[in-house]
């Protein structure tokens, strides 16, 4: 029976009291749309004993119905879409069903639940210990924490500080052996444990860094660089999907321009962008010019960007950069990033470029840009 129906129903029986002989449906999406489950008067009537109104029984099934897609419960949660996934497998947090397309779909329960299960997480709690709560024990476990003392917050810094040299090393020590499975496990349980963006801020943009440092150290082979690279690809690839693509959300082109073939920055920029809800086309390293301002005429992007970073004293990049500028659109907003960007300040601040030094510098410029903000490129530049 449609909700409309059922809800003229219940407000119809308000001043009668539980309907008698009557049955409620709905559609039972735990049985992938199959059936639809009969809710018997009986129920109606036990619920409206314990001073539930008529009324509430329709936000009630409205609340057990299973309509929310993924990318909804990662935009009002703070999860990312990897750590939904992950707490749903390992650690049966929630249970969503499928739709006919095989596609998750949760509850406003499942919401709140991973919601309460975010802040259960951030007061200090390990997932593992409170996956499994019922909906009132985790209100009760919040109420009783309350707003964490300096000297709480101190230590849970330090935690995660130590949580994320660990790691690091784990990261590092699988780099060193080509060792594929435990290179994602512990990006996986980076993702798990610091939760989205953190874990792009705080571990896979310094890990790529220190990376870097390692191979220019001679730590580290230009295999070892590639490896851990293409794993990296691969594992934002899942981190960082969205669930549906939306067409009109702005488009970011990414690539390096001639002659820097250190990729990762680029790759880890155009995840951070897709978790922020831009689309984006990562053209690959040491991407010519002219090829790069065909890609754009072609996709018309509301933003471009470019990763600097090795080497730092390239004259004919500091020519590429100006000729770019003078063939984009004057619409299209033209970022710059990556380790060395900054040897190159004199041209970005010529070119009106948008010199993106840290990751968590690219959030609010890709929000002022879909605000369609003008004055963002000059203060940027400075």
């Amino acid at each position: 029976m449609r909700a409309a129906t059922m809800r003229r129903q219940l407000q119809n029986s308000t001043g009668a009291g539980p309907p008698s002989g009557r049955k409620f449906r709905h559609r039972n999406e735990r049985n992938h749309g199959a059936e639809n489950d009969l809710v018997p008067a009986a129920k109606a009537r036990r619920l409206h004993s314990a001073c539930i109104q008529p009324v509430s029984v329709y936000v009630l099934f409205r609340r057990m119905k299973p309509v929310r897609t993924i990318k909804f419960v990662a935009r009002h949660t703070g999860l990312s879409i990897h750590t939904i996934r992950i707490w749903e497998k390992r650690y049966g947090a929630v249970r969503p069903v499928r739709s006919g397309n095989n596609r998750r779909l949760y509850t406003e329960a499942d919401v709140e639940r991973l919601r309460l299960l975010r802040e259960a997480t951030l007061a200090g709690h390990a997932i593992g210990q409170v996956a499994t709560a019922s909906l009132p024990e985790l209100h009760r476990l919040l109420r009783t924490a309350g707003a964490p003392p300096p000297a709480r917050r101190a230590a849970r810094a330090k935690q995660t500080d130590e949580a994320i040299e660990s790691l690091t090393e784990g990261a590092v020590a699988a780099l060193t052996e080509f060792d594929a499975r435990s290179f994602l496990k512990t990006l996986d349980r980076a993702a798990v444990e610091l939760g989205s963006p953190a874990v792009l801020q705080k571990f896979i943009a310094p890990l790529a860094e220190h990376v870097g440092d390692l191979w220019r150290e001679g730590e580290l082979a230009i295999a070892h660089e590639h490896f851990a690279t293409n794993h990296l690809a691969e594992f934002l690839s899942a981190f960082a999907r969205p669930y549906s693509e939306n067409v009109s959300a702005p488009h970011l082109l990414l690539a390096t321009p001639t002659g820097q073939l250190h990729e990762m920055g680029a790759i880890i920029v155009a995840a951070a962008a897709r978790s922020h809800g831009w689309r984006t086309t990562y053209l690959g390293a040491s991407l010519p010019i002219e090829e790069f301002v065909g890609a754009v005429r072609n996709l018309k992007p509301r933003a471009v960007g470019l990763s600097i970073v090795f080497p730092p004293d390239d004259t004919a990049l500091r020519r590429d950069l100006k000729k770019l500028r003078e063939l984009l659109p004057r619409e299209c907003a033209f970022l710059v990033g990556g380790r060395s960007a900054v040897s190159y300040t004199e041209i970005l601040r010529e070119i009106k470029a948008i010199h993106v030094q840290k990751l968590e510098e690219l959030f609010p410029v890709l929000d002022t840009l879909q605000r369609g903000g003008k004055r963002l490129t000059k203060a940027r530049a400075k």
